[in-house]
């Protein structure tokens, strides 16, 4: 009895504490990131299920962190490199974020525009609405409640689990693959190498961070609820990953089957799947498209608006009235309105600002992950919650690795951008 009771009192700990790491982890399956899984799929089947595990790991790694620090400070991670590093520094950070996250606003209303027109709705009806539907979940809602929209918008990623067992692959091979990498002859094709620095590229990105640190410093959790807030993180990261894992699997056994490796876009994956897969995965992969979009629309803006407001040292947070967040709630609105536009312009080069987005968010991660490393280990800062030495090891080591990959992917996009 006295164990069911202390299981009990720790399942109703983690349900209350639920919500930051789960949501941040699932909004990284954006329009973007579906399409880089159902390109890696499309192009070499199972070949690339093997990073589903150390990209996993990483994840893990990099949000615990954030985590923790918001749990154990009660500031979001802007606030602290102002605090410990300066305006200056905090200035163009957030410069570089604003850069980026509008670049991936821009892509999250290409993907509901894309998804919407796969059922007949031109995007001139789609994006408009959409817009106003994400601009009053966050304006007029309460954190309760946005939160509660946000985690219902997670699960819905379940539809790609279903769209990945209706292409009925071959699970043998396909669960081999992810855990054994493929020969190493394979590495030598750049084509093969850049997608495997895309895939891991996808999972950790500048504005998770802040968005995750924000987040659960506004729901005020502190460090008596940090291990229930822990293992939101970690179920978060294991869910985002295992939903990748199946993007992937769908696409290597109905696109790279029948010979269809070259896809456009994350639209043009689904309107492939429907013949090869049935109507069941194409509608399944639509719907999945839609709200990764729509759900990615609503929190980046608002990762944008706290890393510059709190950066700034002015009032933010989805709990406050727009009166007390004039600032936060304003450049939120911007950002929506702003990307939406950008859509709706006739013949707009989307390609080219969705590249240019992930220049930035490539030269702007290592400096990201630097500050988080360097902030987590002051003593001072965190008291007896900073990185313990075997943490360290694998944190330093994820943020070298990281650090590395981007490098290479920066180089190949401004490569392929010029080329």
């Amino acid at each position: 009895m006295k164990f069911l009771r202390s299981w009990k009192i720790r399942l109703l700990l983690f349900f209350a504490v639920v919500g930051p790491g789960f949501i941040t982890a699932n909004v990284d399956n954006d329009s973007g990131g579906i399409f880089t899984y159902s390109a890696a799929g499309a192009q070499f089947g199972y070949m690339l299920l093997w990073t589903m595990i150390p990209i996993t790991v990483a994840l893990i790694v990099v949000q615990e962190m954030c985590a923790r620090m918001g749990a154990v400070t009660g500031k979001g991670l802007s606030d602290l490199i102002r605090e410990e590093f300066g305006l200056r520094i905090t200035f163009l950070m957030m410069l570089g974020i604003l850069i980026t996250n509008f670049g991936n606003v821009i892509a999250e209303f290409a993907g509901i525009a894309g998804s919407m027109e796969l059922f007949g709705v031109s995007k001139y009806i789609s994006v408009p609405i959409c817009a106003v539907i994400v601009w009053l979940i966050v304006v007029k809602g309460q954190y309760k409640s946005v939160e509660k929209v946000f985690l219902a918008a997670s699960f819905f990623y379940i539809t790609y689990i279903f769209a990945g067992v209706l292409a009925k692959p071959a699970w043998i091979e396909a669960m081999k693959a992810t855990v054994k990498p493929p020969q190493m002859a394979v590495f030598r094709q750049s084509s093969y190498l850049y997608m495997v620095i895309a895939v891991v590229g996808t999972t950790i990105a500048p504005w998770m961070q802040f968005y995750l640190q924000s987040s659960v410093v506004e729901k005020g959790i502190t460090r008596r609820q940090y291990k229930a807030s822990r293992l939101d993180v970690v179920v978060g990261c294991i869910f985002t990953d295992v939903v990748a894992w199946f993007i992937i699997v769908a696409c290597a056994a109905t696109l790279y089957l029948h010979g269809h490796h070259n896809i456009r876009d994350a639209a043009d994956a689904a309107q492939s799947l429907r013949p090869l897969a049935g109507d069941y995965a194409y509608i399944l992969f639509s719907l999945g498209l839609f709200n990764a979009s729509l759900f990615a629309a609503s929190i980046l803006p608002l990762s944008t608006a706290y890393t510059v407001c709190e950066g700034l040292g002015l009032e933010s947070g989805v709990g406050r009235k727009f009166s007390e967040a004039p600032a936060f709630y304003w450049l939120y609105t911007a950002l929506i309105v702003a990307g939406g536009a950008v859509i709706l312009i006739p013949r707009i080069p989307l390609v080219k600002i969705i590249v240019f987005s992930q220049v930035v968010n490539g030269a702007v991660l290592p400096f990201v992950l630097i500050f988080m490393l360097l902030l987590i280990n002051k003593k001072e800062l965190m008291g007896e919650y900073v990185n313990k030495p075997t943490f360290n090891i694998i944190a330093w080591a994820t943020t070298a690795i990281m650090i590395g990959l981007t490098v290479l992917l920066v180089y190949g996009t401004v490569r392929g951008g010029t080329g």
